[in-house]
């Protein structure tokens, strides 16, 4: 079993949490993405969509997409639950992961993807008027962040979860997107701060 991997992007950094607060260590084969390693046949071969990370077995079954590879170490390894235990956990844990997800990441990576200059090459075309239609859906989604941080320790409720990891990644992306987090948003300060000092957030950015 390998992960092939960039830690240093968010979606495999979702993956690298996710192990670390499991405890599991798993070899990986590490990818640059700019140097467009991820870009060839052999990468086709186990994922169509050519992105990372991939989880290959040892079978050679490769699983690609960050939650999916995540269910399925949640699976081998139920504890920590990092996907919630009752039916009502586990709905509101995917709720909220997909509110993270959908809402703040990829709207995140939109502006990235279409404003940076280091994304020219892989990002054809630049649409500089889709970064900035983004820039106020980050906002909000930072907004309905902060609101249920106001009466919730974490993203979903009571118990650290995968939706955590999925607004941790968003939120630390922002920088790389060149989009501010306000410092009126209080909550979100609190939580940040928290569950930043995990020693599962820095996992797998020494590689």
């Amino acid at each position: 079993m390998k992960l092939i991997d960039q830690p240093r992007a968010p979606n495999p950094r979702r993956v690298n949490i996710f192990l670390a607060e499991k405890g599991i260590t798993i070899p990986t084969e590490e990818l640059n993405i700019p140097g467009k390693e991820h870009l060839t046949p052999e990468i086709k071969a186990l994922n169509p969509v050519q992105t990372l990370p991939i989880l290959v077995l040892d079978d050679g079954t490769a699983i690609s997409e960050s939650v999916a590879i995540c269910r399925y170490f949640e699976e081998l390894q139920p504890e920590p639950p990092l996907m919630g235990t009752t039916p009502l956990e586990k709905a509101t844990v995917e709720m909220w992961q997909r509110r993270m997800e959908f809402n703040l990441m990829n709207n995140v990576a939109a502006v990235f993807r279409h404003s940076h200059p280091a994304m020219a090459e892989l990002e054809v075309p630049q649409v500089a008027d889709w970064a900035e239609a983004n820039r106020p859906r980050v906002q909000r989604a930072l907004e309905m962040l902060d609101a249920q941080l106001a009466t919730n320790q974490y993203v979903a409720g009571d118990s650290y979860s995968i939706a955590d990891i999925t607004a941790l990644v968003g939120v630390d992306f922002t920088k790389m997107g060149r989009i501010e987090v306000p410092d009126t948003l209080a909550n979100l300060a609190r939580w940040r701060a928290e569950v930043s000092n995990r020693p599962s957030a820095k996992a797998g950015m020494s590689k």
